[in-house]
């Protein structure tokens, strides 16, 4: 470990130019190096080995058994350090072999992974797929140790000190099971109210939502019997009750077990974002994931 402290490149990259040519005018013509200076570095490395590296001889230089123990190690180290240094090389979806492990909470990863799906799965049939439910709250931790590679969140509210793309903008639609006799036509405020909700609670127990503060902005109220955690249970009660629910649109429309309709009151939509760390943002294999899933939305 000393001696590797007192090392530095150049020296490494000297000594096995020597180890090769056997002559310090060719090594120095190799390096570009003056050939004191490749003396010079060839005192240095007698000094820091310990052992004289490479001796006179009726035709030019001789390795020392230390020299020639060195030189096979010492190519290896160069070349792993070249290619470790090297410009990456261009992704090939068809060869490659990722585990990609991406967040997906919520509904993002029906209405943005699965219509990636298909693309990620003929593009790159050598690669999988691994969708994680990880609390908002921890994303950036697992992103920044590599635990993942992707998560989706509302824009605003996100993680911060991660890269954003937006997808898409989501707005808000009134659902509930195909043929509900309260949904042949949007109701009124009045009706509305009067319904009886569910309601998407991530964190589990909310009874309250952004639609209760439009309501109470209004001096209103709205019905809400049931809380969930998940929207797969949400849609299973949609469909099997008169329940009904304020949904994004992308995760009820196209679903014909429910019927859609306006709802009677304007509720902000929200921006859905893909989120990445900086230590993969330059990757060419993270590069192509990114454009993959964005070009399916």
């Amino acid at each position: 470990m000393n001696n590797l402290k007192r090392l530095d490149l150049n020296l490494l990259l000297t000594l096995d130019v020597l180890l090769k040519e056997h002559n310090v005018t060719r090594a120095a013509e190799r390096l570009n190096l003056a050939q004191p200076s490749v003396s010079v570095h060839l005192s240095k490395l007698r000094n820091i080995f310990g052992d004289p590296l490479l001796l006179p001889g009726p035709r030019g230089m001789r390795p020392t058994a230390r020299g020639e123990a060195l030189r096979e190690p010492l190519r290896q180290a160069l070349d792993a350090l070249a290619r470790a240094v090297s410009p990456a090389d261009p992704f090939d979806p068809a060869k490659a072999t990722h585990t990609w492990r991406i967040a997906a909470a919520g509904y993002t990863d029906s209405c943005i992974l699965l219509q990636a799906l298909s693309v990620l799965r003929s593009e790159a049939p050598g690669t999988r797929l691994a969708i994680l439910q990880i609390s908002p709250s921890h994303i950036a931790r697992h992103a920044e140790q590599g635990e993942i590679d992707l998560a989706f969140h509302k824009t605003e509210g996100a993680p911060p000190g991660l890269h954003q793309r937006v997808l898409f903008t989501e707005r808000f639609v009134l659902a509930g099971r195909a043929g509900h006799p309260r949904l042949k036509r949007r109701p009124t405020l009045s009706q509305f109210c009067n319904l009886d909700h569910v309601i998407m609670s991530p964190e589990g127990g909310g009874f309250q939502g952004v639609t209760d503060e439009v309501l109470s902005a209004l001096g209103l109220t709205r019905r809400v019997v049931l809380s969930v955690q998940n929207f797969l249970f949400l849609r299973s009660a949609l469909a099997s009750t008169d329940l009904v629910a304020m949904l994004p649109s992308r995760l009820a429309c196209n679903d014909g077990a429910l019927q859609i309709v306006e709802p009677p009151v304007e509720v902000p939509g929200y921006e859905i974002s893909m989120l990445w760390h900086e230590r993969v943002h330059r990757d060419p294999a993270h590069q192509w994931l990114r454009e993959r899933i964005a070009d399916s939305v």
